[in-house]
């Protein structure tokens, strides 16, 4: 009886201490990397007109907010239309009145795992405010912008402006330098930038013309317009690049498995005296962990003759 009660935590402490090698041995091995993609996903959009103007009758008495869009995409999608009407009460008798109309007016946007792109196409039109129904408040024969963010690289943005420029009846010079200003005297003023582009770390963004408006014709106070209108508007946002975990370990393939052979050489390569021991030790069913293995062993015989012994001095009479 009292044998066999000695026994039992002599055999559990080796069943223990062969459980705790076995378990430790994974995670010597352990430590190759993968890669993959965290953190948000990229964002593109892109916009032929935007406007986000105040529109006031009757000595300012009403105030009606035009704040229509033309085209306006986010990735994934693209739009074609050529045409844009707005209804404002109090305004051509509530009737539609035209903003724009152009031969050519698309807006794309896309997004893949690795880059976000807008681009925007207008060609040939002619933009209207309220209050100037026989009038452009501008007209232009072609603008095109484009913003790429690519993961892991700097995002870009462009625009080109080209042909003739007019606005309120004059025709302007296009100056990437500043802001250009055109003042008709009893119809209002007009600033508008070309160009204007801009980019960050994993972001970018452009529109092709942004015009700042102030029109009132004749003072009469009848339809007075401010605000702001923007033609050829694209953003993006980069997607995260791909990141490396487990610290620049090598990857899972090059891991190789317990009792494999180790790979050969190549034929040109002369072996080297520590290319021939791993060798050895492949020839033989060893690799490179055969010293984890041979350590586990050791301590599960080490494990094995303590428990024994220990029996042994427990069942002396």
């Amino acid at each position: 009886m009292n044998t066999h009660s000695f026994r039992m935590p002599a055999r559990r402490f080796t069943a223990t201490a062969a459980a705790t090698v076995l378990a430790a041995g994974p995670v010597v091995l352990a430590g190759a990397g993968s890669a993959h993609a965290t953190g948000s996903k990229g964002r593109a959009s892109a916009v032929v007109l935007r406007t986000g103007l105040d529109v006031s009758l009757l000595n300012k008495t009403v105030n009606v907010p035009l704040a229509v869009s033309l085209n306006e995409v986010q990735a994934p999608r693209s739009a074609e239309s050529t045409a844009l009407t707005a209804r404002l009460d109090g305004v051509a008798g509530g009737r539609p009145f035209s903003v724009l109309r152009a031969e050519a007016a698309g807006a794309k946007a896309t997004v893949t795992p690795t880059k976000a792109e807008a681009t925007t196409n207008l060609a040939h039109a002619r933009v209207h405010v309220p209050g100037l129904p026989l009038l452009s408040l501008v007209e232009l024969s072609q603008v095109t912008s484009k913003a790429t963010c690519e993961a892991g690289r700097k995002p870009v943005a462009s625009t080109n402006v080209l042909g003739a420029v007019t606005v309120l009846g004059k025709r302007i010079r296009v100056t990437a330098g500043g802001p250009s200003e055109v003042k008709v005297p009893g119809v209002g003023d007009v600033r508008i930038d070309f160009s204007k582009a801009q980019a960050s770390s994993d972001t970018a963004a452009a529109s092709a013309l942004v015009l700042k408006v102030s029109i009132n014709p004749l003072k009469l106070n009848v339809a007075e317009v401010e605000g702001t209108l923007t033609l050829a508007g694209v953003s993006c946002e980069a997607p995260a690049a791909p990141v490396r975990e487990g610290g620049g370990g090598a990857p899972v393939s090059e891991v190789t498995p317990q009792g494999a052979p180790a790979k050969e050489a190549p034929a040109k390569a002369p072996a080297k005296a520590p290319a021939k021991t791993e060798a050895g030790l492949a020839e033989t069913g060893g690799s490179s962990s055969t010293p984890y293995v041979v350590g586990s062993g050791v301590v599960l015989l080490a494990a094995g003759a303590g428990a024994v012994a220990l029996g042994r001095r427990r069942t002396r009479p």
